[in-house]
């Protein structure tokens, strides 16, 4: 009598065990697949550096991605290495594109404007530059706000002459709340948040990263998926 309540325990567990794979398998596929509907958002995109590995982009293209936002430089001195083959996929793909930085509080922005600007071409037809503001772990520095507007200010105004354009500030939630920068900046903001629009910044966002964890055919691995405001 106990094997077999035992048996039966054994077998319930199992079977609580493999449903709960089930769900998770099907959360999952939902997760990863998960876009914004195209009739709120119909514009739609993907901001990519070289994590994303070398890049298909006439399937990526294929699968919705109306324009694609590729990291040039982060700091002073590094260069993505597949800066020039995805600035060169994308165009071939007829994908709009545009570069971003990402943003060091460890370095003069005059010295980071520099990196960026003699790594991204000019050109009309290239969408205005980006700069991403976020913590990170090579970087511990927190200066004070004032330095870090005025800094930020100087960095701007530099790539914008480069490129003709005003530049899109990307900035994460912790970076926002400590530096306060939506009040301080006259800019276009890109806010990030998965699922659901933030709502963290005193300017309302004209541009959302949705999701980095969506995967689409001709990337590997998860990729940034963002959308345009209407």
């Amino acid at each position: 009598m106990a094997n077999r309540d035992m048996r039966k325990t054994m077998l319930s567990l199992a079977t609580i065990v493999v449903v709960l794979l089930v769900i998770t398998f099907i959360l999952r596929n939902i997760t990863v697949g998960w876009a914004p509907a195209r009739d709120q958002y119909p514009v739609q995109g993907i901001s990519v550096d070289d994590s994303n590995g070398d890049i298909t982009w006439h399937v990526a293209g294929a699968t919705g991605v109306d324009f694609a936002y590729i990291r040039a430089t982060a700091g002073a001195e590094k260069r993505d290495r597949n800066f020039a083959a995805n600035i060169k996929g994308a165009r071939e793909a007829g994908i709009r594109y545009g570069a971003f930085h990402s943003y060091s509080l460890c370095r003069l922005a005059t010295d980071q404007a520099t990196n960026f600007v003699t790594t991204v071409p000019r050109g009309e037809y290239m969408l205005p530059p980006a700069v991403r503001l976020a913590f990170d772990d090579d970087c511990g520095d927190r200066p004070g706000r004032a330095l870090v507007l005025s800094e930020l200010n100087t960095f701007l105004n530099q790539i914008e002459s480069h490129s003709g354009k005003p530049a899109i500030i990307e900035v994460s939630r912790d970076f926002e709340e400590l530096y306060n920068i939506s009040s301080g900046i006259d800019r276009t903001f890109w806010l990030e948040a998965n699922f659901f629009p933030p709502d963290y910044a005193t300017k309302p966002w004209v541009m959302w990263r949705a999701s980095d964890m969506r995967r689409i055919s001709g990337v590997d691995g998860p990729v940034n998926w963002n959308v345009v405001r209407p």
